[in-house]
């Protein structure tokens, strides 16, 4: 007799996702809002680079061409949080850059200040956008174990 679980009609995982999407959003707006990081608290962002609607320099496309981490902790400005994503200025290397990330391309959101880690799902539903000028150029990058607490939420179907 197997345990089969019977399939679902609602997307319970794109919910879920979804509603710890939120949860990013709401941390970043007040964030913004209060006009800083109260205490220790800073951030870790990883975000798919080529995921359609972010909106970065080239020279960070092609320095991380699948994902890149951002910290915010001293030196961000103009942090602006919207339903769909944020938008915030950095500086690479001594250059400012302002970059537009939607919630959706996010796939890690780390606060090592208190220990609180969350880690999504890439949709796989979305293609990546890749500059025609770039497609076959595309530098490859291997994933790197960093050994951190991570709590993975894995939405994946049972089968």
């Amino acid at each position: 007799m197997a345990d089969e679980t019977p399939e679902s009609f609602i997307p319970y995982d794109e919910i879920v996702q979804e509603a710890l999407r939120a949860v990013v959003g709401r941390v970043l707006s007040e964030v913004a809002s209060d006009g800083g990081l109260p205490g220790q608290h800073h951030f870790y962002i990883t975000f798919r680079t080529r995921y359609p609607g972010v909106e970065i320099p080239k020279h960070l496309i092609e320095r991380f061409p699948e994902e890149m981490t951002i910290v915010i902790q001293h030196r961000f400005w103009d942090l602006k949080v919207e339903e769909e994503g944020f938008s915030v200025g950095l500086s690479f290397g001594g250059v400012p850059s302002n970059l537009n990330i939607p919630f959706a391309a996010v796939t890690d959101f780390v606060d090592p200040a208190v220990e609180f880690s969350l880690k999504f799902q890439a949709n796989e539903d979305e293609e990546p956008h890749v500059p025609e000028a770039e497609q076959d150029d595309a530098p490859k990058t291997e994933p790197v174990e960093d050994g951190s607490n991570v709590v993975s939420v894995d939405f994946t179907k049972k089968k």
